[in-house]
């Protein structure tokens, strides 16, 4: 591992001679070719810093079980390097291509998070360009305050360089139970006493997200890591994951190798390839597979927003433009099937993604501001609307909602809060300590305005 952490330095140093390139007060920026975030934005703003040599992961260390990883490294190489070795990180998001600095400094979340809470959570300690140009480890004995604050900052404090997070043991396959329900506050409950035993039916559950349909059709889908070999299903190819969970009643049960359980919402954007057609089975078969992942439906959605393709067919077809709403919400799990009533009565997007979520310690992440013990279901919608009167009428009615629900909003896409109701929500006196100690002349975006004001 001498080689990787080598190349790892010489990133930093090339990181840090760009940063230092940039004149006094200039703002500046990381200069990313892809991006994970779903807010409409003005140009670009700021000088790019060079993160190349960034991506990769630095060393393993499977007695001690975890890893050294630099911040651009996607979870896709991440995974591909302890799986190698049997182990995965403690919560893998969904697509391929997000970061882990990416997660940590943004959201992360999946079926793992009923028991290993947020990707932050696992850190152990992490290196930090602030955007004062110090390079500062941070965890819960060094620099505490900066390592609490640098959770759903987006950036805005500064970029990892370097984390080293906790691994967890897996097994070679997936064992997998589709459980329908035909009411909403019944899929609730399973979901609640799962929780409270961390079993169903006696069996100890790995992991655990689920799907709405409808109102009378959604699903559990529960997990069990095992090492017992067998058939297994694929879902890269032809097979479409979303679908193959529903069935009339009961339950229904699959098997996947870790490595594609890991990834079975990727190939598919879940179901948002739809979108472009990759789901009709004639142009499914057409469809490079190296074409068939997440990154690449990314990129043909911010090539449509660029050109307004989307508006233009709606405006050809005598219908109005469309507002987009892609958004995850932690709704407290007693007030989540009424949330789930009231989005399936108000706004017209199905399905939607389940994934129950309990901070894994006593921490107190300032910008996170989700209570430890209390139990959450991350809600997660993505699609568009017609508009409204207003700008962005679906998404501000979706945040009153979550917050007379006392939950909280995820802010990788579009927002549109007060500031002071932003301040509220997402710490904002501890922002503003932690902003005036490590980017004093504001080098970097305030969160306001990159969250909201989508400069």
């Amino acid at each position: 591992m001498l080689d990787a952490r080598s190349a790892h330095a010489a990133g930093v140093q090339r990181l840090l001679q760009s940063y230092r390139a940039v004149p006094v007060a200039t703002p500046i920026r990381l200069a990313k070719s892809t991006s994970n975030l779903f807010r409409t934005r003005t140009k670009a703003r700021g000088v790019g810093l060079d993160p190349s040599g960034l991506t990769g992961v630095i060393a393993v260390d499977t007695e001690a079980r975890t890893a050294d990883v630099a911040g651009m490294c996607t979870y896709e190489n991440l995974v591909a390097e302890t799986l190698r070795y049997g182990l995965a990180p403690l919560v893998v998001p969904q697509l391929k291509t997000i970061t882990l600095g990416g997660a940590v400094t943004g959201l992360g979340i999946e079926s793992t998070s009923f028991r290993n809470g947020l990707p932050h959570e696992s850190v152990l300690e992490l290196d930090i360009l602030t955007g004062a140009g110090e390079v500062l480890t941070a965890s819960r004995r060094e620099n505490p305050e900066l390592y609490h604050a640098f959770p759903n900052s987006y950036g805005t404090l500064g970029y990892a360089v370097r984390l080293r997070i906790e691994l967890e043991p897996v097994q070679p396959f997936v064992a997998l139970t589709h459980v329908r329900f035909h009411a909403l506050v019944d899929l609730v409950a399973a979901i609640n006493g799962i929780l409270l035993t961390g079993s169903l039916d006696g069996v100890a559950v790995d992991y655990l997200d689920g799907v709405v349909f409808s109102a009378d059709e959604s699903y559990l889908c529960v997990g069990r890591q095992t090492s017992e070999p067998g058939p297994v299903s694929d879902y890269t190819g032809q097979q479409i994951y979303y679908r193959s969970i529903r069935h009339e009643r009961g339950v229904t049960t699959d098997r996947l190798t870790i490595h594609d359980y890991l990834w079975r919402w990727d190939t598919d954007w879940f179901w948002c390839s739809e979108a472009f057609g990759a789901q009709h089975p004639f142009i499914r078969r057409c469809w490079p597979g190296r074409y068939r992942r997440s990154s690449f439906y990314g990129t043909l959605m911010r090539l449509e927003r660029r050109f307004q393709i989307g508006d233009l067919l709606e405006k050809l077809h005598g219908r109005p433009p469309r507002e987009r709403v892609v958004q995850d919400v932690e709704v407290p799990l007693e007030r989540c099937a009424e949330f789930l009533d009231w989005f399936l009565d108000t706004v017209p997007i199905a399905p939607i993604w389940l994934c129950p979520l309990r901070l894994r310690g006593d921490d107190r992440w300032q910008l996170y501001p989700m209570r430890p013990r209390q139990s959450y279901v991350n809600v997660g919608f993505w699609s568009t609307v017609p508009v409204g009167s207003i700008e962005g009428e679906a998404n501000r009615r979706i945040e009153r909602k979550v917050g007379e629900l006392d939950g909280h909003k995820s802010l990788y896409s579009d927002s549109f809060y007060s500031r002071e109701d932003f301040d509220e929500l997402y710490g904002g006196q501890a922002y503003r300590a932690a902003k005036k100690r490590y980017d004093p002349d504001s080098r970097l975006l305030d969160l306001y305005a990159k969250a909201v004001q989508r400069q």
